[in-house]
Protein backbone atom coordinates (compact mmCIF):
# COMPACT_ATOMS: atom_id res chain seq x y z
CA UNK A 1 0.00 0.00 0.00
CA UNK A 2 1.42 3.36 -1.02
CA UNK A 3 1.65 6.08 1.58
CA UNK A 4 -0.15 9.22 0.38
CA UNK A 5 2.18 11.68 2.06
CA UNK A 6 4.94 11.55 -0.55
CA UNK A 7 2.66 10.92 -3.51
CA UNK A 8 3.81 12.98 -6.53
CA UNK A 9 6.33 14.93 -4.45
CA UNK A 10 9.57 15.74 -6.30
CA UNK A 11 12.48 14.84 -4.04
CA UNK A 12 16.02 16.05 -4.72
CA UNK A 13 18.82 13.71 -3.58
CA UNK A 14 22.18 15.36 -2.87
CA UNK A 15 24.01 12.10 -2.09
CA UNK A 16 26.56 10.27 -4.19
CA UNK A 17 26.92 6.99 -2.28
CA UNK A 18 23.63 5.05 -2.22
CA UNK A 19 21.88 7.75 -4.27
CA UNK A 20 20.21 5.11 -6.45
CA UNK A 21 19.02 3.19 -3.39
CA UNK A 22 17.47 6.34 -1.96
CA UNK A 23 15.86 7.06 -5.33
CA UNK A 24 14.33 3.56 -5.32
CA UNK A 25 12.91 4.11 -1.82
CA UNK A 26 11.44 7.43 -2.95
CA UNK A 27 9.88 5.82 -6.06
CA UNK A 28 8.36 3.00 -4.00
CA UNK A 29 6.43 5.66 -2.14
CA UNK A 30 5.08 7.11 -5.38
CA UNK A 31 7.31 10.19 -5.28
CA UNK A 32 9.61 11.46 -8.03
CA UNK A 33 13.36 11.33 -7.30
CA UNK A 34 15.86 13.75 -8.85
CA UNK A 35 19.53 12.96 -8.17
CA UNK A 36 21.94 15.88 -7.79
CA UNK A 37 25.16 14.28 -6.53
CA UNK A 38 27.05 17.14 -4.87
CA UNK A 39 29.18 15.20 -2.36
CA UNK A 40 32.22 15.38 -4.62
CA UNK A 41 34.45 12.42 -5.43
CA UNK A 42 36.12 10.78 -2.46
CA UNK A 43 39.87 10.49 -3.00
CA UNK A 44 42.13 8.19 -0.98
CA UNK A 45 45.46 9.93 -0.36
CA UNK A 46 47.68 6.85 -0.55
CA UNK A 47 50.94 8.60 0.38
CA UNK A 48 49.37 10.32 3.39
CA UNK A 49 47.76 7.03 4.45
CA UNK A 50 51.15 5.29 4.43
CA UNK A 51 52.52 8.09 6.63
CA UNK A 52 49.50 7.86 8.93
CA UNK A 53 49.86 4.09 9.34
CA UNK A 54 53.61 4.36 9.92
CA UNK A 55 53.09 6.98 12.63
CA UNK A 56 50.36 4.94 14.33
CA UNK A 57 52.49 1.79 14.49
CA UNK A 58 55.85 3.35 15.34
CA UNK A 59 54.82 6.05 17.80
CA UNK A 60 53.12 5.94 21.18
CA UNK A 61 49.55 7.25 21.58
CA UNK A 62 47.40 7.32 24.70
CA UNK A 63 44.13 7.69 22.80
CA UNK A 64 42.93 7.01 19.25
CA UNK A 65 39.83 8.75 17.86
CA UNK A 66 38.06 7.25 14.84
CA UNK A 67 35.50 9.58 13.26
CA UNK A 68 34.20 7.81 10.13
CA UNK A 69 33.76 4.29 8.86
CA UNK A 70 35.23 5.28 5.50
CA UNK A 71 38.30 6.71 7.20
CA UNK A 72 39.15 3.64 9.27
CA UNK A 73 38.42 1.37 6.28
CA UNK A 74 40.83 3.47 4.20
CA UNK A 75 43.56 3.10 6.81
CA UNK A 76 42.90 -0.65 7.02
CA UNK A 77 43.13 -1.03 3.24
CA UNK A 78 46.49 0.73 3.09
CA UNK A 79 47.73 -1.30 6.07
CA UNK A 80 46.82 -4.44 4.11
CA UNK A 81 48.77 -3.16 1.10
CA UNK A 82 51.74 -2.54 3.38
CA UNK A 83 51.41 -6.04 4.92
CA UNK A 84 50.93 -4.60 8.39
CA UNK A 85 47.17 -4.96 8.84
CA UNK A 86 47.55 -7.40 11.75
CA UNK A 87 49.75 -4.87 13.57
CA UNK A 88 47.21 -2.13 12.75
CA UNK A 89 44.31 -4.11 14.28
CA UNK A 90 46.38 -5.07 17.31
CA UNK A 91 47.37 -1.43 17.93
CA UNK A 92 43.72 -0.36 17.88
CA UNK A 93 42.79 -3.25 20.16
CA UNK A 94 45.26 -2.35 22.89
CA UNK A 95 44.87 1.44 22.80
CA UNK A 96 42.06 3.45 24.40
CA UNK A 97 39.56 4.26 21.64
CA UNK A 98 37.01 7.06 21.20
CA UNK A 99 34.61 6.84 18.26
CA UNK A 100 31.62 8.44 16.61
CA UNK A 101 29.21 7.08 14.01
CA UNK A 102 27.37 3.80 13.50
CA UNK A 103 29.61 2.74 10.59
CA UNK A 104 32.73 3.19 12.70
CA UNK A 105 31.19 1.11 15.50
CA UNK A 106 30.18 -1.57 12.99
CA UNK A 107 33.75 -1.78 11.69
CA UNK A 108 35.11 -2.16 15.23
CA UNK A 109 32.55 -4.86 16.00
CA UNK A 110 33.70 -6.85 12.94
CA UNK A 111 37.18 -6.88 14.43
CA UNK A 112 35.98 -7.60 18.00
CA UNK A 113 37.30 -4.26 19.27
CA UNK A 114 35.44 -2.32 21.96
CA UNK A 115 35.86 1.47 22.31
CA UNK A 116 36.09 3.21 25.67
CA UNK A 117 34.33 6.43 24.62
CA UNK A 118 31.38 6.64 22.21
CA UNK A 119 29.52 9.70 20.95
CA UNK A 120 25.99 9.15 22.21
CA UNK A 121 24.31 11.24 19.51
CA UNK A 122 26.75 10.60 16.66
CA UNK A 123 28.30 14.08 16.77
CA UNK A 124 31.90 15.09 17.36
CA UNK A 125 30.65 17.80 19.70
CA UNK A 126 29.29 15.13 22.06
CA UNK A 127 32.52 13.15 21.88
CA UNK A 128 34.64 16.25 22.57
CA UNK A 129 32.39 17.04 25.54
CA UNK A 130 32.90 13.51 26.88
CA UNK A 131 36.67 13.77 26.51
CA UNK A 132 36.66 17.15 28.25
CA UNK A 133 35.45 15.35 31.41
CA UNK A 134 37.70 12.32 31.01
CA UNK A 135 41.02 11.85 32.76
CA UNK A 136 42.89 11.93 29.45
CA UNK A 137 43.98 15.57 29.09
CA UNK A 138 47.65 16.21 28.46
CA UNK A 139 48.05 12.91 26.65
CA UNK A 140 49.01 12.20 23.06
CA UNK A 141 46.11 11.57 20.74
CA UNK A 142 45.84 10.12 17.22
CA UNK A 143 42.73 11.25 15.36
CA UNK A 144 41.45 9.98 12.03
CA UNK A 145 39.94 13.24 10.85
CA UNK A 146 37.16 13.96 8.42
CA UNK A 147 38.31 16.41 5.75
CA UNK A 148 35.87 19.31 6.46
CA UNK A 149 36.44 19.09 10.24
CA UNK A 150 40.17 18.60 10.63
CA UNK A 151 41.18 22.15 11.65
CA UNK A 152 38.25 22.50 14.09
CA UNK A 153 38.91 19.10 15.65
CA UNK A 154 42.59 19.74 16.14
CA UNK A 155 41.94 23.15 17.72
CA UNK A 156 39.21 21.78 20.01
CA UNK A 157 41.38 18.91 21.24
CA UNK A 158 44.47 21.08 21.73
CA UNK A 159 42.31 23.50 23.71
CA UNK A 160 41.53 20.60 26.05
CA UNK A 161 45.25 20.03 26.51
CA UNK A 162 45.84 17.12 24.14
CA UNK A 163 48.88 16.71 21.90
CA UNK A 164 47.30 15.88 18.52
CA UNK A 165 48.45 13.80 15.56
CA UNK A 166 46.06 14.41 12.67
CA UNK A 167 45.54 11.52 10.23
CA UNK A 168 43.72 12.50 7.02
CA UNK A 169 43.42 9.39 4.85
CA UNK A 170 41.00 10.86 2.32
CA UNK A 171 39.49 14.06 1.02
CA UNK A 172 36.72 15.13 -1.35
CA UNK A 173 37.07 16.86 -4.68
CA UNK A 174 34.65 19.65 -5.51
CA UNK A 175 31.38 18.45 -7.09
CA UNK A 176 30.63 19.03 -10.75
CA UNK A 177 29.73 22.70 -11.18
CA UNK A 178 26.78 22.03 -13.52
CA UNK A 179 25.11 19.62 -11.08
CA UNK A 180 25.69 21.96 -8.15
CA UNK A 181 24.26 24.93 -10.06
CA UNK A 182 21.26 22.88 -11.16
CA UNK A 183 20.40 21.92 -7.57
CA UNK A 184 20.85 25.49 -6.33
CA UNK A 185 18.51 26.74 -9.08
CA UNK A 186 15.92 24.02 -8.38
CA UNK A 187 15.83 25.03 -4.71
CA UNK A 188 15.61 28.77 -5.40
CA UNK A 189 12.89 28.18 -8.03
CA UNK A 190 11.12 25.87 -5.55
CA UNK A 191 10.66 23.24 -8.24
CA UNK A 192 11.55 20.56 -5.65
CA UNK A 193 9.35 19.64 -2.71
CA UNK A 194 12.28 18.41 -0.62
CA UNK A 195 16.02 17.82 -0.76
CA UNK A 196 17.63 14.87 1.03
CA UNK A 197 21.14 15.44 2.38
CA UNK A 198 23.19 12.52 3.69
CA UNK A 199 26.33 14.35 4.86
CA UNK A 200 27.40 17.77 6.11
CA UNK A 201 29.82 18.00 3.16
CA UNK A 202 26.85 18.15 0.78
CA UNK A 203 25.37 21.03 2.76
CA UNK A 204 28.69 22.88 2.74
CA UNK A 205 29.07 22.37 -1.01
CA UNK A 206 25.55 23.68 -1.62
CA UNK A 207 26.23 26.98 0.14
CA UNK A 208 29.94 27.73 -0.17
CA UNK A 209 29.93 28.65 -3.86
CA UNK A 210 27.00 31.08 -3.45
CA UNK A 211 27.06 34.81 -2.83
CA UNK A 212 25.46 36.10 0.36
CA UNK A 213 22.36 37.11 -1.60
CA UNK A 214 22.07 33.70 -3.26
CA UNK A 215 22.48 31.99 0.11
CA UNK A 216 19.59 34.05 1.44
CA UNK A 217 17.46 32.94 -1.54
CA UNK A 218 18.23 29.27 -0.84
CA UNK A 219 17.41 29.66 2.85
CA UNK A 220 14.18 31.50 1.97
CA UNK A 221 13.13 28.63 -0.30
CA UNK A 222 13.73 26.13 2.50
CA UNK A 223 11.58 28.29 4.76
CA UNK A 224 8.75 28.33 2.20
CA UNK A 225 7.92 25.20 0.23
CA UNK A 226 11.14 23.16 0.01
CA UNK A 227 11.75 20.75 2.89
CA UNK A 228 15.37 20.32 4.01
CA UNK A 229 15.74 16.64 4.97
CA UNK A 230 18.83 15.22 6.68
CA UNK A 231 19.64 11.57 7.28
CA UNK A 232 20.87 12.30 10.81
CA UNK A 233 21.64 14.80 13.50
CA UNK A 234 25.11 15.80 12.24
CA UNK A 235 23.81 16.75 8.79
CA UNK A 236 20.74 18.41 10.30
CA UNK A 237 22.95 20.59 12.50
CA UNK A 238 24.97 21.70 9.47
CA UNK A 239 21.75 22.82 7.76
CA UNK A 240 20.86 24.76 10.89
CA UNK A 241 24.32 26.31 10.86
CA UNK A 242 23.28 27.89 7.56
CA UNK A 243 20.18 29.36 9.26
CA UNK A 244 17.66 26.80 7.98
CA UNK A 245 15.24 26.47 10.88
CA UNK A 246 12.81 23.83 9.62
CA UNK A 247 14.97 20.73 9.18
CA UNK A 248 13.50 17.24 9.00
CA UNK A 249 15.53 14.24 10.18
CA UNK A 250 14.44 10.75 11.27
CA UNK A 251 14.42 9.34 14.79
CA UNK A 252 17.25 7.01 13.77
CA UNK A 253 19.84 7.80 11.05
CA UNK A 254 18.71 5.18 8.53
CA UNK A 255 17.75 5.74 4.87
CA UNK A 256 14.64 3.57 4.95
CA UNK A 257 13.39 5.08 8.18
CA UNK A 258 14.00 8.58 6.80
CA UNK A 259 11.72 7.99 3.81
CA UNK A 260 9.03 6.33 5.95
CA UNK A 261 9.05 9.22 8.40
CA UNK A 262 9.03 11.75 5.55
CA UNK A 263 5.78 10.11 4.46
CA UNK A 264 4.34 10.68 7.91
CA UNK A 265 5.63 14.24 7.95
CA UNK A 266 3.80 15.08 4.72
CA UNK A 267 0.67 13.34 5.94
CA UNK A 268 0.68 15.53 9.03
CA UNK A 269 1.68 18.85 7.43
CA UNK A 270 -0.05 20.84 4.75
CA UNK A 271 2.66 22.08 2.38
CA UNK A 272 1.80 24.68 -0.22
Amino acid sequence: MLVKGLCNKKIGIAATRRAEQIATLVQKNNAIPAIFSIQGEQVLDEAICVENISALLSESFDLIILTTGIGVESLERVAQNQNCDADFIQKLGRTTLAVRGSKTLYWLKKHAISPTFISQDGTMEDLISTLAHADEQGKRIYIQAYNPDDAWLQAALEHLGYSVYLAKPYYYRQPEAEILTALQAAIIDQSLDAVIFTSKKQVQNLFQSLSNEEQKQVVAAFHKSVLAAAVGKVTAQELKNYHIQNVFYPTKPKMGRMVIEMNRYYEQHVVS
